[in-house]
């Protein structure tokens, strides 16, 4: 199967068919058969079209919900597929946007990324979308609990409510993003950029914010306590 699909070059769904996730859920799970499938996918993700993406996508989705063996393996491949086509932009200009023409499948795989996170079997695996453009994202509730979302341009993104606890943020952009209630008690948010950020109600307790912007931020009901502000820069300090 392997040689022929490389000889071949098939599209995508010829990978995951509609039929083998049928197969899976009738039959015994193979987490050796899902990752040799997602293995295949990751060579030929770039020859797809938006509509087989799509379909893919919620297929992987909901193949992680019905069987959370494989989440660790399928949040594994979104991530590299976020970074791969999302990668971050450090043109001054790009950085300081809160909206981006992203691949239109890319919201789409944050959002199933977000979802298939909040699962307990993946506690002791890191979601990695460090170096990602990703701005604008609609991620509110979302568990990104000691996920690494270093130099992440989060601008201008929906995360109110969101598990932020232990993220590594990292010179992240955050300016315009909207983190009201996000539990952010321990990040290390040093040289991040918050700027017009909400954080009204948000708990950053503990987190470092060592040379971080928070220049017009919200900060109404946030809990500070324990955090280190050394060199941070906030209006009227």
């Amino acid at each position: 199967m392997t040689k022929n699909l490389q000889n071949n070059q098939k599209p995508f769904l010829d990978i995951f068919p509609q039929k083998y996730f049928s197969y899976l859920r009738l039959n015994n799970f193979s987490h050796h058969l899902v990752k040799q499938q997602v293995t295949l996918a990751k060579k030929y993700w770039h020859n797809q079209q938006i509509a087989q993406w799509r379909e893919t996508i919620h297929q992987l989705g909901k193949l992680a919900e019905d069987y959370p063996q494989s989440q660790g393996i399928i949040i594994e491949f979104l991530s590299e597929f976020v970074r791969h086509n999302a990668p971050y932009n450090s043109s001054a200009k790009a950085e300081n946007s809160s909206t981006l023409a992203l691949r239109p499948e890319i919201p789409t795989v944050c959002t199933i990324i977000a979802k298939i996170s909040r699962q307990k079997s993946l506690e002791n695996q890191q979601l990695d979308l460090s170096y990602t453009d990703i701005r604008g994202a609609n991620l509110p509730g979302a568990n990104l609990e000691r996920a690494n979302l270093y130099h992440v341009n989060l601008a201008g993104a929906n995360l109110s409510q969101a598990n932020l606890s232990g993220a590594i943020l990292t010179a992240a952009n955050l300016s315009g993003a909207n983190l009201s209630g996000a539990n952010l008690s321990g990040a290390i948010l040093s040289a991040a950029n918050l700027s017009q950020a909400n954080l009204a109600g948000a708990d950053l307790s503990r987190a470092n914010l060592y040379l971080a912007h928070l220049h017009g931020a919200i900060l109404d009901n946030t809990r500070l306590d324990g955090a280190n502000l050394r060199d941070s820069e906030i209006a009227g300090k």
